[in-house]
């Protein structure tokens, strides 16, 4: 980002503006005095494209009209925050690595061609790809992982998470990463150790073992606790989120960041100078 970029604080680009994240990122944009939003796109035929994006956010009119001409859009942005679609990400990569622009990729379930794109991207620009930009989760995940290798495989880890009756997949990918995390740090392969969910005559539950459980129901936005269950005592780490926008405030703390970076690939744990 330029000098005078920097001054005037960076230009964001939201992708994917239409949707609820979209929609928060650019909500938060109106009250940032440290960023600005200089274009808002979302895809061909989309109901929000010709709409003011501020006025979709139901935030005051802001004069940035929602495009489907992402080029163009990118040509006025020092910095893209990227809410969309996995099928929308390839193209966004490929337009981000042409114009060089540090990205912030939120989509997740990310498949092979959008992280084949992704990693292209990342040799001519800085991209941060975060799956949850919740700032707490991320100290969540670094906290869980010290625990397990302070604590031993004298401690039986178990993985509870709760979200609304709308979530369509199970565990969430929050679960699967603190599942990950855990493992790794009692040196286990999660592919064997996991355990997802117990009925009937299982046996006794062994050393090796991750349990790993999710709860659906009402309006939850996420709660994800890990329990170290040893013999005479329990430890558990939370995380709880109580609105939607930590979200988007998460995803704009990884853009003012990224933009002074160099080209790579890197995670929220970056954005936060947690040691990977």
């Amino acid at each position: 980002m330029s000098e005078a970029a920097n001054e005037a604080g960076a230009r964001v680009l939201v992708h994917g503006a239409g949707g609820r994240m979209g929609r928060a990122v650019i909500a938060l944009l109106a009250t940032d005095e440290r960023m600005k939003l200089a274009a808002a796109v979302d895809h061909q035929g989309a109901p929000s494209v010709g709409r003011d994006a501020g006025e979709l956010a139901g935030a005051p009119r802001c004069g940035v009209v929602i495009t489907a001409d992402l080029a163009a859009a990118l040509v006025a942005s020092d910095v893209v925050v990227d809410f969309s679609a996995v099928g929308a990400v390839p193209a966004l990569a490929r337009a981000a690595a042409a114009s060089r622009t540090p990205t912030v990729v939120c989509t997740t379930g990310l498949d092979d061609a959008a992280m084949a794109a992704l990693d292209a991207l990342a040799v001519v620009a800085p991209v941060v790809i975060a799956a949850n930009t919740s700032v707490g989760v991320t100290v969540l995940l670094h906290l869980a992982a010290r625990a397990a290798e302070l604590l031993g495989d004298d401690y039986d880890i178990e993985i509870l998470e709760m979200h609304h009756r709308h979530k369509v997949d199970a565990p969430s990918g929050t679960a699967l990463r603190l599942a990950e995390s855990v493992a790794a740090a009692r040196g286990l392969d999660l592919a064997t150790a996991g355990r997802h969910g117990r009925s009937g005559q299982v046996g006794a539950r062994t050393r090796d073992e991750i349990g790993i459980f999710a709860l659906r129901g009402g309006d939850v936005i996420g709660e994800h606790t890990v329990v170290f269950a040893g013999a005479g005592e329990r430890v558990e780490l939370s995380h709880r989120a109580h609105a939607r926008d930590l979200f988007a405030r998460g995803a704009l703390r990884a853009a003012r960041w990224v933009v002074s970076q160099p080209p790579g690939k890197y995670e929220m744990a970056d954005v936060l100078g947690i040691p990977r």
